[in-house]
């Protein structure tokens, strides 16, 4: 998971708690998403589990407008739903919700690197 917080760190220019705590979030909402899937992923980043364990919990607000997109139904607004329940945990970070969007492409570009496009594409069906 090294790899993955240095990148965050580097090309987003935020601390390493607030990269382990974003990643965590995403990876947490992937989980929730993907049930038995997520294996799939926890099995090609060995330390996914301690990102999730850092992230903060979301709530407030932002959750309530997840749940809203999410019931409007469709893919696309599911998947929205789920991005935008992240902004009130990515707000306990002290980062702009519009962040979720920067973190979605590295975190698939380290996934695909350490466990393969077929790995990568399990977590963007429900990043997108």
């Amino acid at each position: 998971m090294n790899e993955l917080i240095g990148a965050l760190v580097s090309q987003l220019g935020i601390q390493e708690s607030q990269a382990k705590g974003g990643a965590g979030l995403i990876f947490k909402l992937a989980r929730e998403k993907l049930g038995g899937d997520f294996s799939k992923i926890s099995g090609a980043l060995p330390g996914v589990a301690d990102l999730i364990a850092a992230a903060p919990q979301a709530g407030g607000a932002a959750k309530l407008v997840g749940g809203l997109l999410g019931a409007l139904g469709g893919d696309k607004a599911k998947g929205l739903a789920g991005l935008a329940s992240l902004a009130g945990g990515f707000s306990q970070l002290k980062l702009d919700s519009g962040m979720v969007a920067k973190f979605v492409p590295i975190i698939l570009e380290v996934v695909k690197g350490q466990g393969g496009q077929g790995v990568a594409d399990v977590l963007a069906k429900v990043l997108k």
